[in-house]
């Protein structure tokens, strides 16, 4: 039987308990340009990688979500066509799906834990 935990797929708990060593959830130091993304996030703000290199000097906006994301928060991606024809990733933070509490809830039942 094979689970899907947010990030990690896992097949024993043992091995979740291996992986989840490699994975713990990290606190983001507030002097730092992912804190400056993630306080924007946070305040309901949607940044786009041009924004985000422009106001915080980030140049992978992706890497700096994920690291979010890693936190413990819920921060979402989506793609729009701009005016002139460019794709642009947009990111904003919100509520995790229903599925991924779910999840969480069924993790924490079965003794896995941070």
């Amino acid at each position: 039987m094979s689970y899907r935990v947010l990030f990690v797929t896992i097949d024993t708990a043992d091995r979740f308990q291996h992986n989840l060593k490699e994975t713990k959830m990290k606190f983001i130091s507030k002097e730092t340009k992912t804190y400056k993304l993630f306080n924007a996030l946070y305040n309901g703000e949607t940044v786009t990688g041009a924004q985000a290199e422009k106001r915080f000097g980030i140049k992978n906006i992706a890497a700096e979500a994920s690291r979010i994301r890693h936190s413990g928060y819920a921060v979402y991606s989506k793609s729009r066509v701009a005016g002139n024809g460019v794709t642009v990733t947009e990111y904003e933070m919100g509520n995790a799906s229903r599925e991924i509490v779910a999840l969480g809830y069924k993790a924490k039942a079965m003794g896995i834990t941070l």
